[in-house]
């Protein structure tokens, strides 16, 4: 197989891997929750209607009434709205009393654009509900449990060092009690919820819902995961677009976790028994006067059974850290088909890191790593295409002589033949080019889908202009020095047998692919221009090693039927000596 085929054929995986990725997907309708306003709107959680009102600070401990409704007088609460911070090692938490409700969760080692701690709820809108809302059937119920406010068991403010628990009370003359406990550890993105809820004499089993989860606000493009929803299911996880939300929002069974995740940060209940799971796909409008397109989230509830307490992870989707919970946690993180080579390349960069200290150094010497290792491979491939360039010219000798023949003519068996009997003849397997090369794509792929997905580059800087391997370099120097990386590999490939046509197309390849790593993450676009760099490099020393190729020159067809004369000379000969 010629050489150039060989690249034609690994070009196209690469664009064939890379289309999937563009690909840009649905845009989810913006949901106007019950198709009224804002303010007054309501939206299907969990299988029920339930109203979403504003919060507003001034209210009074019971909730207003609707209509002919009754307010009923509070036995047990607060008297004045107000919010507990809970801080741990790795988080920021904020409640609110009203509705005993989560209502900011900052990630203390992980930065905003702004720098400040990395916020994974949506608190920019109160057309939503927050995380731990309760919703019922009964619409006046869920008005009382959301909006009223609930007695503390804690200090508005404390720094914890030992696990904690968070306790809010709340009961009304009408015969309503709620009880939400929270237990939070000093050293976990977890939280412990479990809710007792009855109304009278009856004990009430509420969805509990979370709204929308992770729009974290971050460079978007092509590479990054808009925010989905999640559950791993029967041993599968599976991700659920907007449209695919649209066509079926609500999931039952065992879940070992499910909610939503984007590129970087998820959200999910790891619950212990069965459950019902709803999704509901949300457009979030920024606020005025900003004229920027909606930010597409997802918000899920879930359903679980009476008195169930529920665990809820909040955090990065760090390797390690979702290891921690247990071992299929970590599918959480999207490394795509090659995730058996994924994990132990991710691995390997934490611990050339531990040493290094700079993941953009890192990259650079994994990558070399990783070519050396693959070297033997790439050496065998490139022997091989040089013997096939050896015999190209008498390849296509006997094409030649076979032109004229259609596919379908049975002579068109013999070139085959001769071909076969030509390669045996020169020791050339025509395979051996292409397999060895064959082989190390999975490697490449799984290198491409770790730095598109490791929460370890978010942030991470190199050097000068490079301040997050994550995000597109913003002078486009690698992406560019990276195309001409490219273009010089296909410089030196020998064009000797190629069709033109073909010529063109393989010198088109480097343009296309240094617009396609424009907006790249920076680190992949790092990663590949050294892997050019690389080879390279090892295409001047493989020629060093094997020299230059022995082209054989094949003389035409009619200039081989000679015709011997006195002497012994020939006729083509004697007119060359003529000549």
């Amino acid at each position: 197989m010629e050489r150039r085929v060989l690249i034609a054929i690994f070009l196209s995986f690469i664009v064939l891997y890379a289309y999937q990725a563009l690909v840009v997907k649905p845009t989810p309708k913006t949901l106007s929750p019950g198709g009224a306003s804002p303010t007054t709107a309501s939206t299907k959680v969990a299988g029920t209607t339930a109203s979403r009102t504003a919060t507003n600070p001034a209210a009074p401990a019971a909730p207003q009434p609707r209509g002919n409704e009754t307010v009923a007088a509070t036995v047990v609460g607060d008297t004045a709205e107000r919010d507990i911070r809970i801080e741990t090692r790795d988080v920021i938490a904020v409640f609110t009393n009203r509705g005993a409700r989560l209502k900011s969760w900052r990630l203390k080692k992980y930065r905003d654009q702004q720098m400040q701690p990395q916020e994974l709820i949506e608190n920019q809108t109160t057309t939503y509900p927050l995380p731990f809302t309760l919703r019922t059937t009964d619409e006046q119920l869920n008005t009382t449990l959301n909006e009223s406010l609930y007695s503390a068991s804690t200090v508005p403010t404390m720094v914890i060092a030992a696990p904690t628990d968070l306790r809010f009370e709340y009961k009304n003359e009408a015969g309503v009690r709620a009880v939400k406990e929270f237990h939070l550890a000093p050293d976990s993105y977890m939280i412990e919820f479990r809710a007792d809820v009855a109304a009278g004499d009856r004990a009430v089993s509420p969805a509990i819902v979370w709204g929308p989860a992770v729009g974290v606000i971050a460079e978007v493009s092509r590479y990054t995961q808009k925010p989905e929803g999640l559950f791993f299911q029967a041993g599968k996880a599976q991700r659920l677009s907007a449209k695919d939300i649209a066509k079926q929002p609500s999931y039952d069974g065992e879940f070992l976790f499910a909610g939503v995740d984007d590129n970087y940060f998820m959200t999910v209940a790891l619950p212990t028994s069965a459950i019902r799971i709803t999704y509901q796909a949300v457009a979030i409008p920024p606020p005025p006067p900003s004229k920027d397109a909606p930010r597409d989230l997802v918000s899920y509830s879930i359903e679980p059974q009476g008195g169930q307490q529920v665990k809820f992870f909040a955090g990065p989707k760090d390797f390690d850290v979702l290891a921690a919970i247990g071992p299929d946690v970590t599918r959480a993180i999207n490394f795509g088909t090659f995730a058996v080579i994924v994990v132990p390349l991710l691995k390997s960069l934490k611990w050339v890191n531990s040493y290094v200290g700079n993941y953009g150094w890192s990259i650079i010497i994994l990558t070399v790593i990783i070519n050396i290792v693959i070297f033997p491979l790439r050496h065998k491939s490139v022997v091989s295409m040089r013997k096939m360039q050896e015999i190209q010219p008498e390849v296509k000798a006997i094409q030649d002589r076979y032109a004229k023949l259609k596919a379908t003519d049975p002579a068109k068996q013999k070139m085959n033949q001769e071909l076969m009997a030509l390669y045996k003849d020169r020791g050339v397997n025509p395979a051996s080019g292409c397999v060895p090369i064959l082989l190390t794509f999975p490697l490449i792929f799984a290198f491409y889908a770790l730095l598109s997905t490791a929460i370890e580059l978010r942030g991470a800087p190199f050097l000068g202009w490079i301040h997050d391997l994550s995000a597109h370099d913003p002078y486009y120097v690698t992406p560019v020095l990276m195309g001409a990386s490219q273009l010089w590999q296909q410089w030196m490939m020998p064009a000797a047998g190629v069709d033109p046509a073909q010529q063109k197309m393989m010198m088109f390849m480097p343009i296309m692919f240094t617009f396609m790593f424009l907006w790249a993450p920076s680190g992949l676009a790092i990663y590949w221009l050294v892997s050019n760099v690389w080879q390279i490099g090892q295409q001047y020393l493989t020629n060093y090693i094997i020299g230059p190729p022995a082209v054989r020159t094949v003389r035409p067809a009619a200039e081989r039927r000679l015709r011997r004369v006195g002497g012994g000379k020939t006729e083509a000969a004697d007119a060359n000596n003529k000549n």
